[in-house]
């Protein structure tokens, strides 16, 4: 009898013990998934899309923090996204805040950076829910600011942050901060804008491609449906990556020096990284006339003006920027049967000229940014006007376009938004990264 009370009581042990060990291995698997949400049936005011009758049982809540390193400024892109199972997350909100300068203006002294940082982060802890904080993966991807930079230079600012980072209440790996090759980050753009028009992981829909102009770089990407396109595009303009089941292989390139600032150096004769000598001038037959200016690029101040009056101004503006351009960028010739969005500083110049509306954007063809930059320049030979470079601007915006291959009735689609959403490079990289360390998991 006695024998049996004591083999009732191991029992009674084991099955505890079992219990126990259950509890703690799934406590154990809960703490080490990042991408582990909230269940949540209900909506949030703040511009919330959740169905309120999808059920909580099916629905997961999480969030995505990116930070944008760009040269002229750096800015958090704090995403909120639900899943139901088995299917493509749905991006319910974005959070957007941006800071001036860039990362790259701290180069030479890399703890005022941290000031920024920090209260780019006090945004994302308002943003997203404590219970989440853990589970919320906080990355920063630099892109040509940093890329400009000598090396040492550019990885002590990305330590910096990443002892900041790791200092901050959110789930950080060891690649939480890098520098974006460019072509990662025409990747990334192509993701977003696929995925705000609902044109990616859709079956025989038809994919748009994405022109990016950034102050130092500009990148081209598109889904080549021409098996000529795959089999002649020069080395480096191919890139083929796994997302959500799928693989996916595009046609992308991103010019190094010849984002918008960097090419307006270039035309004016001046190189990345090398200031003037004393007394030296910059002379550019793309500003008006006589006019004299200083202009700062990358932290480094230049002294330019005009040549004097001459032949018309676009003439020899566009000549300038032809010869700049020339054999610096490849034609893709399926490009012109393809629809495309155009972003950034394609924005900006638009916007400016009244091509497009400031705030909502628009469509316009290569034609019109030609068209505008001719009655600007015009304009310019007898003032600089309030935008001294902007007769350069749209030249090299016009001739850059005719170069890439696209002829001058091409329509693009300019949006800085699209239902609320910034049409940057972040979204995909944070759809990238979040794929990527769900695939690390299983």
């Amino acid at each position: 009898m006695e024998a049996m009370k004591i083999s009732k009581r191991f029992y009674a042990f084991g099955i505890l013990a079992c219990i126990a060990i259950y509890v703690a291995y799934i406590k154990w698997h809960m703490d080490s998934k990042p991408m582990s949400g909230v269940t949540d049936g209900t909506t949030e005011n703040k511009g919330d899309k959740l169905d309120h009758q999808t059920s909580a049982a099916d629905l997961s809540v999480f969030y995505g923090i990116m930070f944008d390193a760009g040269s002229t400024g750096t800015r958090i892109h704090i995403f909120k996204f639900t899943q139901k199972s088995k299917e493509t997350p749905k991006l319910t909100r974005e959070t957007f805040k941006a800071l001036k300068p860039g990362l790259s203006a701290y180069a030479d002294d890399v703890d005022k950076s941290a000031q920024g940082i920090q209260e780019l982060l006090d945004v994302a802890k308002k943003e997203v829910p404590v219970e989440l904080w853990k589970f919320t993966p906080l990355v920063l991807k630099a892109t040509a600011g940093l890329r400009l930079l000598p090396g040492e230079k550019a990885q002590k600012l990305l330590d910096k942050v990443k002892e900041i980072f790791q200092a901050s209440p959110f789930f950080v790996r060891d690649d939480c901060v890098s520098i974006m090759n460019g072509t990662d980050e025409g990747v990334s753009a192509w993701i977003t804008i696929n995925f705000l028009t609902g044109n990616l992981n859709v079956p025989r829909k038809r994919s748009v491609g994405m022109l990016d102009l950034g102050g130092g770089s500009t990148q081209i990407t598109f889904l080549p449906s021409s098996k000529t396109t795959l089999q002649t595009s020069p080395a480096g303009h191919l890139a083929a990556f796994q997302m959500f089941n799928n693989t996916y292989k595009l046609y992308s390139y991103s010019y190094l020096g010849l984002g918008l600032m960097s090419a307006r150096l270039a035309i004016l004769g001046g190189v990345e990284g090398k200031p003037l000598k004393e007394g030296e001038e910059l002379i550019s037959s793309c500003l008006s006339p006589g006019f004299k200016t200083e202009w700062e690029h990358a932290e480094i101040m230049y002294r330019v003006k005009g040549q004097k009056a001459g032949e018309p101004l676009y003439e020899s503006c566009s000549n300038k920027v032809a010869k700049m351009l020339y054999k610096k960028v490849y034609k893709a010739e399926e490009v012109k049967d393809l629809d495309f969005y155009a972003f950034s500083y394609y924005y900006d110049c638009a916007a400016e000229v009244s091509l497009i509306d400031k705030e909502k954007g628009g469509s316009l063809t290569v034609s019109d940014f030609e068209t505008a930059a001719k009655h600007v320049c015009k304009t310019m030979e007898v003032s600089p006007g309030d935008n001294p470079f902007l007769c350069m601007d749209l030249t090299y915006i016009s001739v850059l376009l005719q170069e890439l291959g696209f002829p001058k009735s091409q329509v693009f689609k300019l949006a800085r938004k699209i239902d609320d959403v910034e049409t940057s490079w972040a979204l995909g990289a944070t759809f990238h990264y979040i794929d990527s360390l769900n695939r690390l998991q299983y």
